[in-house]
């Protein structure tokens, strides 16, 4: 009789079994294999990158060694001398710089000075912030008056930003003489620049869609100003203000010796009568309240921001 499928069926034997276990394992590891390719390849990439980076740095610094070689062959510069001579120069400079007892009798008249410079930095800043604003808003691209006024405020602010506080004061030192108005408008023509130029961007940067808002409400100029320009770029605002007068502080040292007066002033004539104990005192002191305006303005920008 013929046999009935089921009685033809025949058990698998174990070799045959055990082969077909070992080609799934080939399978898995050549997957694993083709898996690995990508991240080898992304690898040898990675490093020919960073390889190619590192020749290029080091390319550049060469050709920027070549040049101060060359630049110093020119100005018969000796770079070897001048690092022999650096130690006895801060050796110099700590030894007769360094206040005495006797130069803290100058300290009140130091201070005096000092604190003039202070007050003449702000309100440099300060009138100079205020007018920068109002320019910056006649100017901006967001809410601006349209036509040559945004072109005229660029232009004003780029000539003015671009001229060095220390020219500002030797031009204008023709004009208003050695005062403290010199120094004060020296200050004020820099910072209004810089200042005018920071705002504009700011005030492109954060008010567009809050003055698109509010003109789609039908709100006036004087609205959109009032409503969505000042209230967001203030602390913006704040800040640069507060990094301005950091930055005058600092020039007004250098300006009051033009203009002879302030602080500047003091240091010149110290330094120029031999009196480097005193000299020095004025330069500590200086970096004293430098400091103190740098944490104090970071403080109110933690605080505001």
């Amino acid at each position: 009789m013929p046999e009935s499928p089921e009685s033809t069926a025949t058990v698998r034997p174990a070799g045959v079994t055990g082969a077909s276990g070992g080609s799934g394992a080939s399978g898995i590891a050549g997957n694993a294999a083709s898996a690995a390719a990508p991240a080898a390849q992304a690898t040898a990439q990675a490093k020919a990158f960073f390889r190619r980076r590192g020749l290029i740095i080091l390319a550049v610094a060469a050709g920027l060694i070549v040049l101060n070689g060359v630049s110093g062959g020119l100005l018969s510069f000796d770079f070897l001398q001048t690092i022999i001579d650096v130690p006895s120069g801060l050796i110099w400079m700590f030894t007769n710089f360094l206040p005495s007892a006797a130069s803290l009798a100058r300290l009140p008249v130091i201070l005096t000075q000092l604190g003039a410079t202070v007050l003449v930095s702000i309100a440099a800043s300060c009138t100079a912030a205020v007018l920068a604003l109002v320019f910056a808003v006649l100017g901006s691209r967001s809410v601006g008056l349209k036509g040559p006024m945004q072109f005229i405020v660029r232009a004003i602010a780029s000539l003015f930003r671009n001229i060095p506080t220390v020219a500002w004061a030797l031009i204008l030192l023709f004009s208003f003489k050695q005062s403290e108005f010199t120094g004060y408008f020296a200050l004020f023509l820099t910072s209004f620049g810089y200042l005018t130029r920071c705002f504009l961007e700011s005030i492109d940067e954060v008010s567009r869609g809050a003055v698109e808002a509010l003109r789609a409400v039908g709100a006036s100029y004087g609205q959109v100003v009032a409503q969505a320009v000042i209230p967001l770029c203030s602390t913006v605002v704040l800040s640069w203000v507060l990094y301005m007068v950091e930055t005058n502080v600092r020039d007004a040292t250098l300006i009051g010796i033009l203009t002879g007066t302030g602080i500047g002033f003091v240091f010149d004539m110290y330094y120029k009568s031999f009196r480097y104990d005193e000299a020095g005192l004025v330069v500590l002191a200086i970096v004293v309240v430098v400091i103190a305006l740098e944490l104090t303005s970071n403080f109110i920008r933690r605080a505001i921001l």
